[in-house]
């Protein structure tokens, strides 16, 4: 079987007390993870070392930034590299996400920059893709998506292409009031690894983790998770309440 990964992205939320208590309610559960489930923190920069202390005792629990800059190093005030996240312990970064491209303004091409460097420093990229309401009422998302991933990945082998974990984000359905279906997940989760298929071959793409970035909550994620090309989610909001995202890891395959 695939992986099967439950991502938290808490994005520019808690202060250190309310990330330490979080944590240890999540952690208290002792959730016990079969060898194809993982569960991934991404926590916010400062939290990087105190998230891992937490959780390096725990097997198949890991700790993710939720960026790195596009340089090995440098005069680059205010940014992280991929070296530095390594150093941490963290083992995962998260690049791409539909919000760092609209208020960053970071390119397919950064993108690629960015994953060179993660992969050099040993780490699983977890790399977000997804279309607006724009591009999803136009009928194009396939298009689109498809486009995010060959200006981004495919400069990649096979076996680089297997370091890697997708996210998919329907940003359309992301804070608009629209909702997508697990159906129409899973048409985009397979619509991606058709793509990689045509790219990489079967056998690989059939390898490659892809997660669901679209408002996954405790309630509907088995249904979500249940897809057959659906392994996972990239969580948001819910991610934030411990109640919460320990009934999305308990709902992995």
């Amino acid at each position: 079987m695939r992986q099967q990964i439950a991502a938290a992205n808490w994005k520019m939320n808690l202060d250190y007390k309310e990330a330490k208590a979080l944590l240890d309610g999540i952690m208290s559960q002792q959730i016990l993870l079969e060898p194809h489930r993982k569960v991934v923190f991404a926590v916010p920069a400062p939290y990087l070392r105190m998230a891992r202390r937490k959780t390096k005792e725990h097997l198949n629990y890991e700790v993710s930034a939720q960026n790195c800059y596009s340089k090995k190093a440098g005069a680059y005030t205010g940014e992280i590299s991929a070296d530095m996240i390594r150093s941490v312990g963290s083992r995962y970064v998260i690049i791409g996400h539909s919000e760092r491209r609209e208020y960053f303004k970071e390119s397919d091409e950064t993108l690629a920059e960015k994953l060179d460097l993660a992969l050099e420093a040993k780490l699983t990229p977890i790399f977000c893709c997804g279309e607006s309401l724009a591009i999803r009422e136009s009928g194009k998302q396939d298009e689109f998506v498809a486009g995010q991933l060959a200006n981004s990945l495919f400069h990649l082998n096979a076996e680089a292409i297997l370091k890697i974990v997708i996210a998919y984000e329907p940003i359309w359905a992301i804070g608009t009031g629209k909702t997508a279906s697990a159906q129409q997940a899973q048409d985009m989760h397979a619509s991606l690894r058709r793509v990689l298929a045509k790219k990489y071959g079967q056998p690989v793409a059939d390898m490659i983790p892809i997660l669901y970035g679209g408002s996954v909550k405790g309630n509907n994620a088995s249904e979500l998770f249940a897809q057959p090309d659906v392994d996972g989610g990239l969580v948001g909001g819910a991610s934030l309440n411990e109640e919460e995202f320990v009934a999305i890891i308990r709902a992995l395959k």
